[in-house]
């Protein structure tokens, strides 16, 4: 929200109070609290009348300050509010004439006593200042109160982040509202708010409110990221790197890291799409399809028409078009397959539950006490209160007989349009429940599918989401158009998301509205397969690639069987995903903070550390990316480029740029046909330009998530040392070197394309190669 106009004036009906000198503190073992007046204190007399701030510092974590300034204390505590981990650490205070000195870890906040000021440094060097403008209470029209943070931008400083956003992903320059909003991946809407942003220079900020928080990033005045709220009193969090990744890790140390999915879920989804015409036949007939045209299909997806138009969500089978459900969903199991289907947390009132719900007070309410209701989406529908455990058990019943059934995840669709005019069980507060819907939505569905499919078994399909949802994964992007625009925006989205605490992201291969030409279908299908997650989705036709041309039933085949053959080297970054929140899917920038040509880099992305994925946004087949400095592989061609610099070549369908770094060890599995299988078997050790003197550490989990096997790569001087923690399995090391590798210790060199491979017999732990 703005609240100037200009640089010198304050807008009509609108008065800034900011603090001007601490007049006092108080220091606690685990608090500082500061006494800011709204004026100068210059005698006795001036304690008298005008608003005074209230500031309280603690360190929920090392190198993490939190901010909390009150203009009035006695506000009736509202609800809910973000579950953040507040371990408050014992505090370092350090006091000078002039300065109060705050120490959390490597980050320090310099307070000046006169002239009011923060001053955020690390072990680099200052990060950013909150001068006397920085903290403020703003009286709006109708005595309306606001609270405002602004924290001075650097020159050439970048800011990433708010959730899934499709604007640039950079997001200097921008208003953003962060307010769940169904508006498709198009517009400045997002389904996706996360009041949290990261900063090139290694700082993130996070806004603990989950209400409305509207941030001016170099907007209202272009050398401030600011954010406010309504009401009287701010809450952020100061979130130390000094790297990007850092960042990462303590934002989800503090509001949540990501869940492991199952490793199942890595496959490729088929949905039946939207508002296509299907049933039993249908749905065997493209599943049949996959597989008569050797596509590794993993999850099909029941999109809504499972159940009765008019009735969503009654969650009850179609019996006209599914008169066996449970046997149709064995039949599919048989064939190898996980099943999905569309849900939402809105009960239409032509739905059998409507009434048992509105008698219960099952459903949002009115002021009044009559049920909240409109026409949108489903007639007459209202909303589950989740709030009312009543209400959730009932609603998790529903889900558990359709697990019983066979159904494996959910999607999860919509909880974006919450309605603010209401009232809740629990006595929630509406403004605040507007994003927080999301969460607990996504939570009581998670949680049933833990209870009954095993921890290591849950996983939905979530569109909507708000901080703390990524322990829910996967998310995907939500309605995009079909085009080579939609497919760049989407990616926007993604990486804005993934940068914002969350380990995963899909969307519809393909796009969703409308129907792609077979050319961005067939450059969209490449780029779906490696992402974190894979789904043909769509809205009026049906996604199979056969319903393209031919060719792309060969691109679907190529890039699912290359999925699944990565899947040691994805499955280990989903493990380690859950122990860090470092994304799968992740920007340049978060992986090459040095580098300053990656901090705009939209249009490409690193899938883990290792693998760099530039897809194709034109029918020219022309890409174009970046490589940061480095030796760089081409994963399919065996390519070698030299980084540093931008590249533009012609690719086919069957494939696009996608690089691998120097120094690295690519774990290779040995079944293309499918996602889950023993990692460890058999598997391929690509050594790709390995440095000297140096030393790679590669761990293999298997489909639980269990380590089950180290490999070790040294390379010193003339020869390169190769050892296993476990001998039951047979391995094969394939070097890619631009060096002649003369000799082994162990089998026999052949000689291929891109270097040398040998294979190495069960029970042997070592190999040394002389170069």
């Amino acid at each position: 929200m703005k609240f100037t106009d200009g640089n010198w004036l304050v807008k009509e009906g609108y008065h800034i109070h900011f603090p001007k000198e601490i007049y006092d503190f108080k220091v606690e073992e685990k608090a500082l609290t500061l006494f800011a007046p709204c004026k100068y204190i210059n005698h006795r007399g001036d304690t008298l009348d005008g608003p005074l701030l209230t500031i309280k510092l603690t360190a929920p974590l090392d190198d993490v300050i939190r901010v909390q300034t009150w203009h009035y204390q006695g506000e009736k505590e509202k609800y809910p509010n973000y579950a953040v981990a507040n371990r408050n650490q014992v505090l370092q205070i350090d006091e000078t004439d002039q300065q109060l000195i705050f120490s959390s870890g490597a980050l320090t906040l310099k307070l000046n006593k006169q002239d009011f000021q923060m001053i955020f440094d690390n072990v680099a060097g200052q990060l950013t200042v909150a001068d006397q403008k920085g903290l403020a209470w703003i009286e709006g029209p109708d005595q309306q109160p606001y609270m405002r943070g602004q924290l001075k931008l650097s020159v050439g400083e970048h800011l990433y982040g708010l959730g899934e956003r499709f604007t640039p992903f950079v997001k200097n320059g921008q208003s953003v509202e962060i307010w769940n909003e169904d508006g498709g991946t198009s517009s400045e809407q997002s389904y996706k708010n996360i009041p949290f942003y990261l900063s090139s220079k290694g700082y993130g900020i996070f806004v603990n409110h989950p209400e409305r928080v509207s941030f001016e990033l170099g907007s209202e005045l272009v050398s401030r990221a600011q954010f406010s709220v309504e009401g009287e009193s701010l809450d952020y969090y100061f979130i130390n790197g000094p790297a990007p990744k850092d960042v990462i890790r303590r934002y989800t140390a503090l509001t949540g890291r990501p869940a492991l999915p199952p490793a199942w879920s890595f496959g490729l989804w088929l949905s039946t799409s939207f508002t296509t015409d299907y049933n039993e036949e249908t749905v065997t007939h493209f599943v049949d399809g996959m597989a008569e045209r050797g596509i590794p299909l993993s999850v099909f997806h029941f999109d809504c028409f499972w159940m009765e138009g008019f009735e969503w969500t009654n969650f009850i089978w179609d019996r006209d078009n599914f008169p066996d459900p449970k046997g149709m969903l064995k039949r599919l199991k048989d064939k190898g397959l996980k099943i999905c289907v569309w849900i939402n947390p809105y009960i239409a009132q032509k739905s059998p539950l409507f009434h048992e719900a509105h008698q219960k007070g099952y459903l949002i309410k009115k002021p009044n006490g009559d049920t909240w209701q409109w026409d949108r989406w489903q007639a007459g529908m209202g909303i589950v209160d989740f709030t009312n455990r009543d209400a959730v058990q009932w609603f998790q019943g529903h889900l558990r007989q359709l697990t019983d059934m066979g159904v494996d995840a959910f999607k999860t669709d919509f909880g974006e349009r919450i309605p603010t005019d209401v009232i809740y069980h629990d006595g929630s507060n509406s403004e605040k429940m507007h994003n927080y819907y999301a969460h607990l939505y996504n939570q009581v569905v998670f949680d049933l599918l833990k209870e009954v499919k095993g921890e290591q078994e849950a996983i939905v399909f979530a569109r909507s989401a708000t901080a703390g949802s990524q322990k829910f994964p996967v998310h995907w992007g939500g309605d995009c158009d079909s085009t080579y625009e939609a497919m760049a925006e989407s990616l926007r989205g993604g990486l804005s998301l993934t940068t914002s605490g969350f380990g995963y992201w899909s969307h519809d291969i393909g796009g969703f509205e409308n129907t792609a030409s077979a050319d961005v279908f067939k450059r969209w299908t490449a780029f779906g397969l490696l992402s974190s997650h894979s789904r043909f989705h769509g809205s009026a036709s049906y996604r199979v690639p056969w319903r393209f041309d031919d060719e792309a039933v060969a691109v679907a085949r190529h890039f699912t069987e290359l999925k699944n053959r990565l899947m040691p080297y994805l499955y280990r970054h989903a493990v380690e995903n859950s122990q860090s929140g470092i994304p799968i899917m992740r920007s340049m920038l978060l992986e090459f903070p040095e580098d300053p040509l990656t901090e705009a880099l939209d249009r490409q992305y690193m899938l883990g550390d290792r693998l760099l994925v530039a897809p194709i946004f034109n029918e020219m087949g022309l890409g174009s990316f970046y490589l940061p400095a480095g030796t760089w592989t081409h994963l399919l061609s065996g390519e070698v480029i030299e980084g540093g610099s931008w590249v533009k070549t012609h690719y086919d369908y069957y494939s696009l740029p996608l690089f691998v770094r120097e120094n690295t060890i690519l774990p290779i599995g040995s079944d293309q046909t499918q996602p889950v299988y023993d990692y460890a078997a058999s598997i391929t050790l690509r050594l790709y330009q390995l440095q000297d003197n140096s030393r790679v550490e590669l761990p293999i989990y298997n489909s639980a998530g269990i380590l089950c096997k180290r490999f070790s790569v040294v390379k010193e001087n003339d020869s390169i040392e190769i050892t296993t923690s476990q001998t039951e399995e047979p391995f094969t090391v394939e070097v890619i070197s631009n060096e002649q590798i003369r000799s082994t210790t162990v089998g026999q060199l052949e000689t291929t394309e891109t270097g040398v491979k040998v294979a190495v017999a069960k029970g042997i732990n070592k190999l040394t190669l002389t170069l």
